[in-house]
């Protein structure tokens, strides 16, 4: 493996210099949704194949597309920003959540923002989300922080490790996505045992 050095800046120049990736972010910002950001393993993968030297993309399971709006946060509302964006872009797994309603399915309290439901995400590495500002400058956020995802270490994030049901739920996440198996070099660290 060759040694790069990765921060935030790094990754941001990574993304913009990814015509693929550049595509699905103006893509989602044509929706003009409040608080959008995409997230998880579009930066997540980005930064490990780099960090494992792939000449070629991992294939992702879907382009977690987030958005906070309470006043609707009706499922079919979803559905049809979803196949808004596989008119615009075809043959991509897009996956478009509200965030204002996500908190029911996880069982949690209201999340107050997008950052706030990224945060909640099971792993730190996974915890960080990215999009355009008006002129299409890439914007990243990291509620945790970088460290992890360019360390290549897997780890509950703060709301998960506060809670033992959560602790189970971010371990059997861990064994089911065996990232290990397409990215040697990570570290897995498991909380429970």
């Amino acid at each position: 493996m060759v040694f790069i050095v990765i921060d935030k800046e790094k990754i941001i120049s990574l993304i913009k210099e990814d015509k693929w990736m550049m595509d699905i972010l103006r893509s989602a910002k044509s929706l003009n949704l409040p608080d959008w950001w995409i997230c998880a393993g579009f930066v997540r993968s980005k930064v490990w194949d780099t960090l494992h030297n792939f000449s070629e993309r991992t294939p992702i399971a879907d382009i977690d597309v987030i958005y906070f709006e309470p006043i609707n946060s009706n499922e079919l509302e979803e559905k049809k920003l979803e196949e808004t964006l596989m008119n615009l872009m075809p043959n991509t797994p897009w996956s478009v959540k509200n965030e204002a309603r996500m908190h029911i399915n996880n069982n949690i309290p209201p999340y107050s923002s997008s950052v706030d439901a990224i945060s909640k995400f099971p792993e730190t590495a996974t915890a960080i989300g990215v999009k355009l500002d008006e002129t299409d400058n890439v914007i990243l956020i990291a509620p945790c922080g970088i460290s992890d995802l360019v360390n290549l270490e897997v780890k509950p994030t703060s709301f998960f490790k506060e809670d033992k049901q959560r602790l189970q739920i971010y371990e059997a996440r861990i064994t089911k996505k065996n990232w290990k198996s397409t990215w040697i070099e990570i570290k897995v660290f498991y909380a429970l045992g």
